[in-house]
């Protein structure tokens, strides 16, 4: 596999440094591009071509979320996975409809921050696991608060092998890793999951995941 181009864009210079030096440091990524704020992140994501961004949110001027879709207007191959202090559930749920592959805390790990820049890559979402309880516990308390009484659960509408899927989904499974699993065609699966988020009138995998957290699995 190719090595995963990625651009890093902070405004702290140290902590921004110091994250190119760990990436650097690993055969499996390149470091094509830096920025310490949005405006001169859009000039230099057009032309480094990234695979992944890596996206503080609280940046001088406009903001990470705000300038998610500035980045992908210039760089519309890229995913951008933010990469902030904020445990806001509100911050994280704005980026998600920006847009971002993924929410990740600064407090992550190097392997785990490897692991979600490598699937980011591949377009599957990745959260922090502190976000995905907040998001499943926002998804609730909406749920509840806005929801009339309803005569039968969504979920039961889905088969089996959909419940199969929205598991796999929850543990975020890429498609290729569920047909593995499951051991059917990977274009079945992509069929499940489009099915699964019109039964549950969702939009995205994210939001299955989420769903299917606040379930309890």
């Amino acid at each position: 596999m190719s090595t995963i181009r990625v651009m890093v864009v902070d405004d702290h210079t140290l902590f921004r440094r110091g994250l190119i030096a760990l990436l650097s440091a690993d055969p499996r990524f390149e470091v094509v591009a830096e920025a310490g704020d949005a405006g001169e992140a859009q000039r230099r994501a057009g032309a480094a071509r990234p695979d992944v961004i890596l996206l503080d949110k609280n940046l001088p001027g406009v903001d990470g979320v705000a300038a998610l879709p500035g980045l992908r207007e210039v760089a519309p191959a890229a995913q951008v996975l933010m990469l902030t202090v904020s445990e806001d559930a509100e911050d994280l749920a704005a980026a998600l409809r920006a847009g971002a592959r993924g929410y990740l805390l600064k407090t992550v790990d190097g392997e785990m921050l490897a692991s979600a820049i490598e699937r980011a890559a591949r377009g599957v979402s990745t959260l922090s696991p502190e976000m995905t309880a907040k998001l499943a516990d926002a998804f609730r308390a909406t749920t509840s608060a806005g929801a009339a009484p309803a005569s039968a659960d969504p979920i039961e509408s889905l088969s089996p092998r959909e419940r199969e899927i929205l598991a796999q989904i929850a543990r975020g499974a890429s498609n290729k890793e569920i047909a593995r699993a499951l051991l059917i065609a990977e274009a079945t699966v992509k069929i499940h999951v489009q099915h699964i988020l019109r039964k549950l009138s969702l939009s995205s995998r994210v939001q299955a995941a989420v769903y299917a957290a606040g379930r309890g699995g």
